[in-house]
């Protein structure tokens, strides 16, 4: 693969805002499982049913576009590092992944284990299928990226840490992901690395089509075509003319056949094809808003969209940088306020007030741990690499 690399690697605004969306939409979604929002204000009837549920419902299509995120970074980044996916250097692209991964995993562990010592349920494991799993097993499963199989087995064993189903697709992915650079010499071996996830993921979904287990939301298969998609996504965007993506009708009709598709039903009822689609469709976003690029540092990037696009876009482009401490910390705060507030006793607008302390301390507590914690430990990892090299 001789690819030459004409992504730029400065931060680009349309994935930021790509992905402040998306972890909008898991966060009203997991709040939405225990609090139930059809009985508040946000509550409009559309089509007999309510939009807010319609929203809330489907927050795993949230996940499927982090997925072709992350796929479409890693490639143009390790394009822009190394020229061709053949020249990729193994080491530094698995410490790069461990620099920005485990500290907030640790984190992670440790924060939900010591909660669990205090005896506060939503931390510690469950047996939701009759089965018990240790806590030690949980942490290994966490560690080692097999807790979506945990979860396919055993159901959602522990409230918190349910959401490290996705690390785990990603970063199995990413295991495979240098070996295919280097042992696959063309771009169409590459190209067919890809595409065998591409269809094997929707038949995988077919197969497991409802199931009570999840495996066709948690099933390492069952995603990895959003993230092949991603990769391709990158490649494609040094290979063709970028012009139709981003002319605005068709980022205008990508958008609104997203939304549409996203409110018409229940993700378990059109997760076979439907998780492809949604990933298709933030791929042409993505290749649509390629030019939307930036080098200015971050405080100079926060004060530029202000002025430029707006208090709600820079906000929602704020929570895209930070989606990953926000994702991987959501469920600790709302864990917490399942113990303050138990389910059964909030009832109507009440609930609006808990989803609002629920937003407040998601944001505040990933900011201060990517501020002070995820942040300065990621550029101190990759730092001692460089410098051993």
């Amino acid at each position: 693969m001789d690819e030459s690399n004409n992504t730029l690697l400065q931060r680009n605004a349309r994935i930021d805002v790509l992905r402040g969306i998306s972890i909008v939409l898991v966060l009203l979604h997991h709040f939405n499982i225990p609090y139930k929002l059809h009985d508040t204000l946000l509550s409009v009837d559309i089509g007999g049913q309510s939009l807010i549920t319609a929203i809330a419902r489907n927050g795993n299509y949230g996940v499927t576009m982090f997925f072709v995120i992350s796929g479409f970074l890693i490639t143009s980044h390790s394009l822009g590092r190394w020229h061709s996916l053949n020249h990729l250097n193994v080491r530094t692209f698995y410490w790069s992944r461990v620099a920005r991964i485990v500290p907030c995993l640790l984190l992670l562990l440790l924060i939900v284990n010591s909660l669990g010592l205090l005896g506060l349920k939503p931390f510690i494991n469950q047996a939701p299928e009759g089965m018990v799993v240790s806590t030690a097993i949980t942490n290994l499963a966490a560690l080692t990226f097999w807790m979506n199989q945990l979860i396919i087995q055993y159901g959602w064993v522990n409230y918190a840490l349910g959401v490290l189903w996705s690390l785990s697709v990603e970063e199995v992915f990413y295991l495979v992901f240098p070996l295919a650079c280097l042992s696959l010499k063309t771009s169409r071996q590459f190209a067919l690395f890809l595409g065998f996830f591409m269809l094997a993921a929707p038949v995988y979904r077919w197969l497991h089509f409802g199931e009570d287990s999840g495996a066709y939301l948690y099933g390492y298969l069952a995603s990895f075509d959003g993230i092949a998609i991603g990769c391709a996504t990158a490649l494609l965007a040094n290979r063709i003319n970028l012009d139709f993506f981003q002319r605005r009708m068709v980022q205008a009709l990508t958008i609104a056949g997203m939304t549409l598709f996203y409110l018409y039903a229940p993700i378990k009822e059109t997760s076979t094809l439907g998780i492809t689609l949604m990933a298709c469709g933030t791929a042409i976003l993505i290749l649509g808003g390629l030019q939307a690029k930036t080098s200015l540092p971050a405080q100079a990037v926060i004060q530029s969209d202000v002025l430029k696009r707006g208090l709600i876009k820079t906000t929602i482009s704020t929570l895209g940088r930070y989606s990953y401490e926000l994702y991987l910390f959501h469920l600790v705060i709302l864990g917490l306020i399942k113990v303050a507030v138990p389910p059964a006793t909030a009832i109507g607008n009440q609930k609006l007030l808990l989803l609002l302390v629920f937003l407040a301390g998601t944001v505040i507590l990933a900011l201060v741990i990517a501020r002070f914690y995820s942040t300065p430990l990621n550029k101190w990892l990759r730092q001692k690499t460089k410098a051993s090299q």
